[in-house]
This record gives C-alpha cells, sequence and structure tokens, in this order.
C-alpha cells in the first residue's frame, strides 16, 4: 500500500516559493553578475548581522523581510563612508534599480522565515502569564503550558515553558496539556479536536446560560473545522477569571483570545441591557435614585474593563444589544484575531519606501 503523505500550509508555501525563485534566476544572474551559490550566500550570509535572530520574535514572512530591510540598511550606516566598497551595497543597488532582483530576494527571504517558522515565530510568555484559571465559580479549570502536581495544587515546571512545540494557547496547546482542576490531581485530555470542540461547547459555554455565547460558539466550532489547520487556531477561552483560582472571583470576561505570535490578549464582553444594565424594583423609587444606581452599574463595568487592562493586559471590547442583534458581526471582529498578519504585510510597504529610497 503506498501512503501518499499530506503536505502541511506551510510546506506548500515554501515549494511554491522554490518554484518562483527557480523561475526568475536566470534573470537575475544575467543582471547581477553572480552565480546562484554567491547570490543565495550574499542574501541569507548576514542574517546575523542585519537581524536579532536569537531574542527577535518574527511572526511572519513579511515581518522578516521588512526586518532584514531594516538590518542591512543599519549595516551600511555602520560603514560610513567605506560602504559604496561593500558587497552588501552593491546587492542593495541591484535590489533597488531592478524588481526582479529585489523579487527574488525577498522571494528567497520569505522561504528562509519558513524554513525555520518554529524557531523566529514563538513568543514565549512570562512566567506569571503561563497558566490561566477560566470557568464559573464552581467548575473551574486550569489552562497550563506545562503543567505539574506540586504540594496540593498544579503550577508549570518553568523550564520546560522555553521547550513546549505547540503554539501557545491555541487548539494544540490545549490538545497538548488538557485542562488541570483546581487541587485536585486530575487532568481532563482530549484526544482530537472535535472531542474538545465538545467540550467547549457543552461544557465550558453551556454553563454560562447566554444564548449569545452559545452562539459565538457554534460559530467558533465551525471555524475551526474549515480550517487547514485546526491546531494552529487560537483558542476562544471562555470565562477568563480576573482572580485567577480564587473562588469567590471579582470578575469574568466573556471570551478572550491570546494570539500565539504576540500573545497579546483581547477580551470580548457580550453585554445585553438585560444582564448589565437593566434595573429592576424602580416604581417605587425616585428618579435620583434610579440614576444613582445606573451610574453605579455603569462604573461598576468601566472598573471591570479597565482592571482587566491594568492586571492582565487585557484589551476589551464590549458589544451592547444593537450589537448582538447580528450575532455574525460580532464574530466577524473575533475572526480578525483568530487569523492574519495585515498588519506585517502593511510595515513591509513601508519599510521597503524608505529601503528604496535609501543612497
Amino acid at each position: 500500500m503506498v501512503v501518499i503523505m499530506k503536505m502541511s500550509p506551510i510546506d506548500k508555501e515554501k515549494s511554491k516559493k522554490t518554484r518562483e525563485l527557480n523561475k526568475i534566476l536566470p534573470e537575475v544572474l544575467e543582471i547581477t553578475g553572480y552565480n546562484q551559490l554567491s547570490l543565495n550566500a550574499r542574501l541569507g550570509g548576514k542574517n546575523n548581522q542585519f537581524l536579532d535572530i536569537r531574542n527577535d520574535v518574527i511572526s511572519s514572512p513579511d515581518h522578516f523581510v521588512s526586518l532584514w530591510m531594516q538590518g542591512m540598511m543599519r549595516y551600511l550606516d555602520s560603514l560610513g563612508n567605506n560602504k559604496t566598497n561593500s558587497n552588501v551595497y552593491e546587492l542593495h543597488n541591484y535590489m533597488k534599480s531592478h524588481e526582479i532582483v529585489r523579487r527574488y530576494a525577498f522571494t528567497f527571504l520569505e522561504r528562509m522565515y519558513l524554513r525555520n517558522y518554529d524557531e523566529l515565530s514563538k513568543e514565549r510568555p512570562k512566567i506569571e502569564d503561563s497558566i490561566m484559571w477560566i470557568g464559573q465559580e464552581n467548575a473551574s479549570y486550569g489552562l497550563l503550558i506545562s503543567p505539574r502536581f506540586e504540594g496540593d495544587n498544579w503550577e508549570n515546571d518553568n523550564s520546560e515553558i522555553r521547550r513546549f512545540k505547540k503554539r501557545y494557547w491555541t487548539i494544540g496547546h490545549i490538545l497538548e496539556t488538557g485542562l488541570v482542576v483546581p487541587y485536585e490531581e486530575d487532568t481532563i485530555k482530549f484526544y482530537d479536536v472535535e472531542q474538545y470542540l465538545t467540550f467547549f461547547k457543552n461544557t465550558l459555554v453551556r454553563a454560562s446560560g447566554s444564548k449569545y455565547e452559545k452562539e459565538i460558539a457554534n460559530k467558533y466550532c465551525d471555524f475551526v473545522r474549515s480550517s487547514e489547520t485546526p491546531e494552529n487556531v487560537p483558542l476562544l477561552i471562555p470565562e477568563f477569571r480576573y482572580g485567577g483560582i480564587e473562588k469567590k472571583h471579582i470578575y469574568r470576561l466573556d471570551f478572550t483570545i491570546i494570539d500565539p505570535d504576540t500573545l497579546e490578549k483581547f477580551g470580548f464582553e457580550l453585554s445585553p441591557w438585560s444582564s448589565h444594565g437593566y434595573l429592576s424594583g424602580t416604581k417605587d423609587k425616585k428618579q435620583k435614585e434610579i440614576n444613582a444606581e445606573a451610574q453605579r452599574n455603569f462604573e461598576k463595568e468601566m472598573k471591570k474593563h479597565k482592571d482587566y487592562f491594568r492586571e492582565h493586559e487585557v484589551f476589551v471590547l464590549i458589544y451592547t444589544d444593537s450589537d448582538l442583534e447580528n450575532i455574525e458581526n460580532v464574530f466577524n471582529d473575533m475572526k480578525k484575531y483568530l487569523t492574519g498578519k495585515e498588519a506585517q504585510h502593511q510595515l513591509k510597504l513601508h519599510v521597503l519606501d524608505e529601503f528604496l529610497s535609501y543612497s
């Protein structure tokens, strides 16, 4: 029996870029007078001087190319009056003057990034950010990176956090670690994507009783199922607990997404009037009392969001009744944080203008 191995999206993209390079190589060699070995050495040979490979977290091919261009310009500046005698200066001029040389260089660098994706793209969380407690008051769970039961509760093995192979805070992450039960040496393991999605929808989200959260959960499950690489999809984390494991919690966020590349946190609060603003028993109250109660409710809600930002650096998007009339639009907002690298592409275009005007 012949087993056909399915190529990953990254492998497909690397193969595509290799075909592009081979197609335009003869013209590039004719323009530059280099041979292929020399050309590739000039493009890849000074990465350690152009970029801080050891410490920079580089989240996309566009980001890599942007940093490389900036590094080349810094390197040339450091040569001062001697830069015109440099091979780097010569390469810059070819790239500046010939679009096809520039296209070859960028494609070559993008492929290089993809070949080293795991090493270059991974932000490491701070120790204090490497554990999340989520869920309702009597049904909370811990999501850790390198969980171990120590003493009477769970903690991370901090020496193993940097060695974690999966992308942090993604479907792949939770399949690797599962969830832990506070103060119990028990874990909840998930053996495939579908098993986790079932638990997410029917246990984690269903407990909230919110019809809006259930609708979002269904759309998220469909989104994960339709993804080419479900394990790389960021988790839609329900009920992120502000006070962590403390049983008497102060706040919970309806949903949180953590960008696996930058580790930025984005919260989503579904705030219908019925549960977040409605005032009952107003019949016998004076207008002044009603206004004061409404103000207290509003200030309490705003304090929650400010406190999340101050303590956990979570940016919170708030959706009220008019937003919740179209739940599709709400989830479309969430999808922006589940996919996409448009910001890095815009950075590349901005740096390219500076690169082409450099002299």
